[in-house]
């Protein structure tokens, strides 16, 4: 596994990092239930706007979610990546109830 490691390593890493931040995971984990919108993430956050718009940032930037906006509202969602399997099984493994 390792040397097929190596060439993926860095996106690994990359993709890792986006996920080791509580309010990341965080966000990613209230995607898992459904669409939601910035305000409604917002809402659960217990960060400062303009703090919680640089983590959707770099989630986008990372292609964990994906938004689209109707009118002046962006919902956001999960993309289809390596971040559901991952998050379920941080559920499975912390929040067994959920699971």
């Amino acid at each position: 596994m390792s040397t097929e490691m190596r060439p993926h390593a860095h996106a690994a890493a990359q993709f890792l990092k986006a996920l080791a931040h509580e309010e990341r995971l965080m966000i990613l984990c209230h995607l898992l239930e459904g669409e939601r919108t910035a305000g409604e993430l917002w809402q659960r956050s217990e960060l400062s706007q303009s703090a919680f718009s640089q983590h959707l940032a770099v989630l986008r930037s990372e292609g964990l979610i994906s938004a689209r906006k109707t009118a002046q509202t962006i919902h956001y969602s999960l993309a289809p990546s390596a971040a559901v399997d991952v998050l379920r099984v941080l559920q499975t493994a912390f929040c067994p109830d959920k699971a």
